[in-house]
């Protein structure tokens, strides 16, 4: 029998255990493999001893409707930037990726599928240059990753953010308020885009289209002289008031990619009613509630179907590629294209489009 490892890195989204069910599904009807699982991604198998998982049947039943991932995960796993932390207390990051490869290898794994975003994916493309024979699938709500159409989860965050809107709207109107929205979205708006058209909003700032505070505050005084009473706003987290910086909650954590953004739809308050907003103003701050919870169908769907996937193209030996959903079918790509640019939300995009015919405001 052959081995397979399988792991979720990055943050966690709607959708990956219906992945990892459907790996061991396709694996258990072909009879030819075994499948693990590496807990907290690579972290798994730098623990000692290995924090390793046999993937039974038992194991996967029924967990492609749960949230989350039964095998945990982290943003601190990058075996080419690991932290560690040395004894006087402060950090610094080693590059562990050829103990990382030898140790999969020692331990008798014929390939790797990895589950997860740019990050993650970036990680498979520089292990594969390495030696590894490695499998990509495609997750982020931000549904920003190039060369497929969609990330399965990014449905799921946009029916949560969607059903929250709608939510807002009621008591923006029942107490002629302004309602500001804040939903994630770090270089995409995808996310507050989608919600803004499908929940109705009167404004949506988004990442790819810097706005003007005048503008804003222009299209909700035009919104109460009509007689409307309330406003909502629709905001990602990586929105920029023009010629502002991002907001974030804090510097970036040791062994973190990023810094965490947040608190843009506070800022957006604070500036408004500094600029004399008349109506009052509330603010809400959606966070991770975007990630949790149990996956939509469509995402259990094509998540299952991208499992399956996966197993087909390590079984076929087709290693540095990624799983990629294009025009309704299932296709693979070379990993190095689909983390080659970030799928950001184009100006001229259709859905642009729609939203300012619709009259929505961008605040441009």
């Amino acid at each position: 029998m052959k081995k397979l490892l399988v792991l979720t890195g990055g943050g966690d989204c709607p959708g990956l255990n219906a992945v990892i069910r459907g790996i061991v599904k396709a694996a258990r009807y072909e009879g030819k493999w075994e499948v693990y699982g590496s807990m907290e991604a690579f972290n798994g198998v730098f623990k000692d001893p290995v924090d390793i998982v046999k993937l039974t049947k038992k194991k996967v039943g029924g967990i492609h409707v749960k949230g989350g991932t039964i095998l945990k995960t982290t943003n601190r796993g990058n075996p080419f930037k690991f932290p560690v932390q040395l004894k006087d207390g402060t950090w610094k990051t080693i590059d562990r990726s050829k103990e990382l490869v030898g140790k999969i290898k020692k331990l008798g794994f014929d390939a790797v599928v990895n589950i997860g975003g740019d990050g993650s994916q970036t990680i498979s493309q520089t292990l594969f240059e390495n030696g590894l024979n490695i499998v990509g699938v495609p997750k982020t709500i931000d549904n920003d990753l190039h060369a497929t159409d969609l990330t399965f989860g990014f449905t799921t965050a946009v029916q949560t953010a969607t059903d929250s809107f709608d939510r807002l709207v009621t008591t923006a109107e029942s107490h002629h308020r302004v309602m500001i929205m804040e939903v994630m979205g770090r270089d995409a708006g995808w996310i507050a885009l989608h919600t803004a058209i499908a929940g109705g909003a009167e404004v949506c700032l988004i990442p790819e289209i810097p706005c003007k505070l005048e503008n804003i505050l222009k299209r909700i005084r035009k919104r109460y002289r009509k007689g409307k009473g309330f406003c909502n706003i629709v905001i990602s987290e990586g929105a920029k008031i023009e010629g502002g910086e991002v907001i974030t909650i804090n510097k970036k954590e040791e062994g973190e990619e990023h810094i965490k953004l947040g608190g843009v739809g506070n800022y957006l308050r604070s500036e408004l009613e500094k600029a004399g907003c008349e109506p009052q103003i509330r603010t809400t701050i959606l966070g991770h509630t975007q990630r949790g919870g149990t996956p939509v169908a469509f995402d259990r769907v094509l998540a299952s179907s991208m499992g399956i996937k996966a197993f087909e193209l390590v079984e076929a030996g087709e290693f540095g590629k990624m799983v990629s959903f294009q025009n309704h079918k299932l296709v693979s790509v070379p990993i190095k294209e689909a983390i080659s640019k970030y799928d950001v939300v184009d100006k001229n995009h259709y859905l642009i489009n729609t939203a300012r015919k619709l009259g929505i405001s961008f605040g441009d």
